[in-house]
């Protein structure tokens, strides 16, 4: 999981947390690039590369636009902006002869840019000559990057295209057509949107659906003028063009507007303006037919939190005997009176965020690995407070008082199990999950001095916790190997249950606290709770749930009917 998404943040007593990060996206298109090829103009693509501790970090890449040399992309980089990071960007253009994926091993290198994302959202549009690895110029090259905040987008669009009859361009065989959507700005320059995937040898075209933000389709505002261009595809670049119509996002809406209007009106004559000036019966070189609309209101974390979503909030403390005798100041057990000890910095730091967010101020406070009074059995989810009725603490320092209560009374023994807490935390949310509100969201934090013992049973928990309103994190105390625990973070695939079902949802975020030992109680909380917002989001939006106090705006239409 990466650390760039929505960041949980402090927000003082009785003040709604202002949203974590504003989301912007980044539209690229280059002039006058280096040719590299013997016979036909370069294919170029960029890629987009992100510094993150002195490394350069490939991040995403653009489609290949084919034989140009003023290519304008289609494909949208989405990146979290914040104010107080200088984020630093690097865009690398290839002319690409492999595959178009991450790797540029096969690609021949024209030129690369730096800066930093704040200055494109200072600037909004900002264009760099493209310098060779030497740091001369590359001829006249230039990359333009135009920045959008979509932090206030509300939701996205689902089109379909198809068109009818559409002007043979090819001699021996029928056009290849492809569609492309343009935004009209303001001042009246035109955005690219969307590129459809070219559909071979046809007249009468079906494209795939596509799905844009209401912003880059119209920078939210239905009446902002569209316009679509249809073109024959020519490998050497060289695309015929067939016609164009102008529209609107309202036009669209209309077209399929409460079973008023027919079907035949979500078209528009596709129309060459050069055949229209030189044939006196000229109507038309087609018809394109918008066949499906479906529009989504997107909800943000703070739509939820401000809806009266809560989050619920469980600790659970590693009781294991590796962690060292309580009594000796070399054990992460140790309470020193002067200094917490790594427990209890991970503890506070995530709770005091987590408190602004749970009205009650009451958590859950576990324990596993211990041996537990009265019988000294080995016990796996145990409440600190000992009272197994009701686990709960009042506040964060109520937490840290039953921790410290706790350890004297408790035998410090193994292993470290923690699918147990797990399915414990998962149970209750699951009985949230019925409810059908987005009222609960569960967090649980573990805190744990070593790689997990039961690690299948842990797989196959958060496997069934993935379709729960719950996230999970994982914080490594200590100095111990936790090479294990990052298969739990699905951030290098997709974690799976020794069964081999798949998570539903990314839920788990590890953090070794040895690599933030250093750092503020707010850094750490930053690190740790950088995920949560964008899980709660996916979970609610998962299960098509607005926030309470919403209507479930999401709406479909197609083939003409109403909704």
């Amino acid at each position: 999981m990466s650390a760039r998404s929505e960041r949980g943040a402090a927000a003082a007593p009785g003040v709604v947390p202002a949203p974590c990060a504003s989301k912007v996206e980044l539209r690229l298109s280059c002039r006058h690039l280096l040719d590299r090829d013997p016979l036909t103009k370069s294919d170029p693509s960029v890629v987009l590369l992100l510094q993150s501790q002195g490394q350069w970090v490939q991040v995403d890449r653009t489609e290949v636009v084919r034989s140009s040399l003023h290519p304008m992309f289609s494909r949208v980089f989405t990146l979290d902006y914040y104010f107080e990071e200088v984020q630093k960007l690097r865009f690398e253009v290839y002319d690409t002869h492999g595959t178009g994926g991450l790797s540029c091993l096969e690609d021949d290198f024209l030129g690369g840019s730096e800066c930093t994302l704040g200055q494109i959202v200072a600037q909004k549009k900002m264009t760099r000559p493209l310098l060779l690895k030497s740091g001369r110029n590359a001829g006249k090259s230039t990359i333009t990057v135009i920045a959008e905040d979509i932090s206030g987008n509300n939701g996205y669009v689902e089109l379909s295209f198809r068109a009818k009859k559409l002007d043979d361009k090819d001699l021996f065989s029928k056009s290849d057509p492809f569609l492309e959507l343009y935004r009209i700005n303001d001042d009246q320059t035109e955005q690219l949107v969307y590129r459809t995937e070219v559909v071979k040898n046809n007249l009468s075209p079906v494209w795939e659906t596509f799905k844009v933000s209401l912003n880059s389709l119209c920078s939210c505002e239905e009446t902002r003028p569209l316009k679509c261009l249809v073109w024959d595809y020519d490998s050497r670049g060289k695309h015929d063009f067939i016609g164009e119509f102008s529209t609107t996002f309202q036009e669209m809406q209309m077209a399929f507007g409460e079973g008023q209007v027919s079907s035949h009106q979500a078209q528009w004559d596709c129309v060459n303006s050069k055949y229209k000036q030189k044939k006196r019966n000229y109507k038309n070189s087609g018809v394109v037919i918008l066949s499906h609309l479906k529009f989504h209101r997107v909800y943000s974390f703070l739509d939820y939190i401000m809806g009266g979503c809560q989050i619920h909030f469980t600790v659970a403390i590693d009781f294991t005997a590796s962690n060292g005798d309580p009594r000796n100041s070399c054990s992460l057990h140790y309470i020193n009176p002067y200094q917490p000890n790594e427990y209890l910095r991970a503890l506070v730091a995530v709770g005091e965020i987590c408190q602004d967010y749970d009205s009650d101020k009451r958590f859950s406070a576990l324990g596993f690995g211990a041996r537990i009074p009265p019988k000294y059995e080995v016990s796996h989810d145990f409440a600190i407070n000992f009272n197994p009725d009701d686990d709960e603490c009042e506040g964060i320092q109520g937490v840290v008082e039953s921790y410290q209560n706790c350890l004297p009374k408790v035998q410090l023994y193994g292993p470290t199990n923690v699918a147990p807490i797990i399915s414990k935390v998962a149970h209750t949310a699951a009985a949230e999950e019925s409810t059908g509100e987005a009222s609960k969201y569960y967090i649980l934090l573990i805190l744990t001095d070593g790689v997990v013992t039961d690690m299948a049973d842990t797989r196959e928990a958060i496997v069934r916790a993935s379709h729960l309103p719950m996230s999970i994190i994982i914080v490594g105390v200590g100095n111990a190997d936790f090479t294990d625990m990052q298969i739990l973070d699905g951030d290098d695939g997709v974690l799976r249950s020794p069964r081999g079902e798949p998570a539903l949802r990314d839920i788990v975020q590890f953090v070794p606290f040895r690599e933030l030992k250093n750092a503020s109680p707010s850094a750490l909380a930053k690190c740790v709770l950088a995920e949560v917002p964008k899980q709660v989001v996916e979970y609610y939006s998962h299960k098509e749930l607005p926030p309470r106090g919403f209507s479930n705006s999401s709406w479909e239409a197609g083939s003409g009917l109403a909704p």
